[in-house]
């Protein structure tokens, strides 16, 4: 039991391979910050290009 405690302490104090795990949840926040503001833009974004749009061609 003493030497599974050690293993267990060892394992938690590694930071070998922290790096990775910690660019993914990085990386998966940015993505979710981004689909997530164009989730919510996106209905303004395709108001904007439909009113510029019936300005370009004349259509009321």
């Amino acid at each position: 039991m003493k030497n599974f405690t050690a293993k267990v302490s060892q394992f938690l104090r590694d930071e070998e391979g922290l790096e990775l795990s910690e660019y993914a949840v990085a990386g998966s926040l940015i993505v979710l910050g981004a689909v997530a503001a164009f989730t919510t833009l996106g209905g303004d974004i395709a108001t904007a290009i439909g009113k510029i749009s019936a300005v370009i061609t004349g259509t009321p």
